[in-house]
Formats: C-alpha cells, sequence, structure tokens
C-alpha cells in the first residue's frame, strides 16, 4: 500500500513556532528519559524544506 504525502504551506512566523515547538518537544522528551529520534527526523525535514512561493486569488 502507498503512503500518503501531505503537504504544508507554512508563512515564516508559522515555520519559526512550528521548529521552535519541536524543539521543545525533543528537551520534554529527553527530561523524561525517551526516545527523540522521530522527533529529530520531523526537525530536520522541516528544517530542509525549501521555501515555496504560491499565488493566492
Amino acid at each position: 500500500m502507498k503512503e500518503q504525502k501531505f503537504h504544508l504551506y507554512l508563512l515564516d512566523n508559522e515555520h519559526r513556532f512550528l521548529i521552535q515547538n519541536l524543539i521543545w518537544f525533543q528537551n520534554k522528551l529527553r527530561q523524561e528519559g525517551r526516545y527523540t529520534d522521530a522527533v529529530d527526523d520531523l526537525i530536520i525535514k522541516i528544517s530542509k524544506a525549501k521555501p515555496k512561493k504560491i499565488g493566492v486569488k
């Protein structure tokens, strides 16, 4: 079965807010002694994503 892909279109401030909260969540997981692999992957994917300019009508 093929995995479904999702696309997020974020403004600069939304992108920054998302990264900050993922880092906060990562730190919380570390304090609890839990694994942070999934959060690490998300932070890398979001920070490497190329910005796209789209027109809104």
